[in-house]
């Protein structure tokens, strides 16, 4: 049974969020997948198409 507004992350209790998001800040590096891709996608489309200003 759930109780509504009470949840609990293992990750977040161990810091694993914590470190995640300070390796991203730090390398410029998404962590999470869609971050990932939209980089990616971004810059194969800035090499194709060129910068826009």
């Amino acid at each position: 049974m759930k109780i509504p507004g009470l949840s609990f992350s293992w990750k977040r209790a161990l810091g694993v969020s914590k470190l995640k998001r300070d390796f991203a800040n730090a390398t410029g590096i998404p962590t999470t997948r869609s971050g990932l891709e939209r980089k990616i996608g971004n810059a194969i489309l800035s090499t194709i198409f060129g910068k826009r200003k």
